[in-house]
C-alpha cells in the first residue's frame, strides 16, 4: 500500500474520530460505546483476515506485538472515551498533539531515532507551557474540563508508550495481524471492566448512536488502526506523531459545524501554543539549519 495514501487515510479517519467517539456513546454510556466498538473492530479484522489470508504470527516478537498494541489501545481508547464526555471533541485532537513529544523523549532513549537538540528541547517547553494555559482556562470549559485534560494526558501517554515499544519490538508482521491482535488484547479487558462496572445494556439505541459506533469499529479500529501500524512499520515514531499535528484543526471544525462547540480566547491561545510547540519539535532544526549557514555566510562578508 502507497505509505501518502495510508497517511493520508489516518488523517481523515483521526479527525472524525473524537466526534464520532462523543456521538457513540450518546444514550448508552461509554463504556458500552468503547465495548461494541471494539469488539466489531475484532469480529470484522478477523474476517478481513480471513478473506485476504492473512495468518496472524505467534512467535514470541508477534505476541509481544500484540501485547503492546493491545495494552496501549485498552489504555489510551479508554482514557479518551472517558475524556471525551468532559470536553470538546476538537480540543480531545489538540491535546493529543502532545503525542509526539512524549514520543520524541521515549524515542531519544530507547530507539536512538533522534537527539534531544536545544531547539527540541524548546519546543516541549513550549508544548508544556500550552498544556499550563489549558489547565488555567479549563473552568471556562466546565467544571469537569480538568478531569477531561487529565484523562487525555493519560491516553496519550500510552500511545506515546506502545507506539515506541511496537517500533522496538520490530516484529515486521502485517499491520493487520497487529491490528487483530491488539484488538484481541483489547476487548477482553474491555469486557471485564464492563462487567465489574455492573453497567446494564442499554434498552435501545439511537440511529446516529449506532451509526458512530459501527463506523468507529470498522473504519476507525480496523482500517484505522491497519493503516496507522503500515505507517508506523514504514516511518519513524516521531514522523508518525506529527499525524496529531495535522488533525486538530479539522477536528476543531467538525466539532464546531456539527457538534455546536465553541472555545474561549484563552483556549485557542493554549491550543496554538502546543501546536506552536510541535512545529519547533519536528521542523525547529531543519529552520536552524538554513538560517545557520547564511548568517555564518553574512559574518565573514563583512
Amino acid at each position: 500500500m502507497s505509505i501518502p495514501f495510508a497517511y493520508l487515510g489516518v488523517i481523515l479517519i483521526w479527525a472524525t474520530t473524537p466526534l464520532a467517539i462523543r456521538w457513540s456513546g450518546d444514550g448508552v454510556g461509554f463504556l458500552f460505546g468503547i465495548t461494541s466498538r471494539m469488539l466489531i473492530g475484532l469480529v470484522t479484522g478477523l474476517l478481513v483476515a480471513v478473506l485476504l489470508g492473512i495468518r496472524l504470527p505467534r512467535d514470541r516478537t508477534a505476541l509481544l506485538t500484540y501485547l503492546a498494541a493491545g495494552l496501549g489501545l485498552f489504555s489510551a481508547m479508554l482514557s479518551v472515551y472517558y475524556a471525551v464526555r468532559f470536553i470538546p471533541t476538537g480540543l480531545v485532537s489538540v491535546l493529543f498533539g502532545l503525542a509526539p513529544l512524549i514520543t520524541g523523549v521515549l524515542a531519544h532513549f530507547l530507539l536512538a531515532e533522534q537527539l534531544l537538540t536545544p531547539v527540541r528541547i524548546l519546543g516541549i517547553l513550549t508544548g508544556i507551557t500550552g498544556l499550563a494555559v489549558m489547565l488555567w482556562t479549563a473552568g471556562s470549559l466546565g467544571p469537569g474540563a480538568p478531569t477531561g485534560i487529565a484523562g487525555m494526558l493519560v491516553s496519550v501517554t500510552a500511545y506515546s508508550i506502545s507506539a515506541v515499544a511496537i517500533k522496538r519490538i520490530d516484529a515486521a508482521i502485517p499491520p493487520l495481524a497487529t491490528t487483530v491482535g491488539g484488538l484481541a488484547v483489547t476487548v477482553p479487558l474491555l469486557f471485564l471492566v464492563y462487567l465489574a462496572s455492573g453497567t446494564a445494556l442499554p434498552p435501545d439505541i439511537a440511529p446516529r448512536t449506532a451509526i458512530a459506533i459501527v463506523y468507529l469499529g470498522v473504519i476507525g479500529s480496523v482500517l484505522g488502526f491497519a493503516l496507522y501500524y503500515h505507517v508506523l512499520q514504514h516511518m519513524e515514531a516521531t514522523r508518525v506523531a506529527l499525524l496529531t499535528l495535522i488533525t486538530p484543526g479539522l477536528a476543531l471544525g467538525l466539532g464546531h459545524l456539527l457538534n455546536g462547540e465553541t472555545l474561549g480566547a484563552r483556549t485557542w491561545i493554549g491550543s496554538a501554543t502546543i501546536l506552536t510547540g510541535l512545529l519547533l519539535f519536528e521542523f525547529g532544526d531543519r529552520l536552524q539549519e538554513r538560517l545557520l549557514p547564511a548568517r555564518e555566510y553574512t559574518g565573514q562578508g563583512s
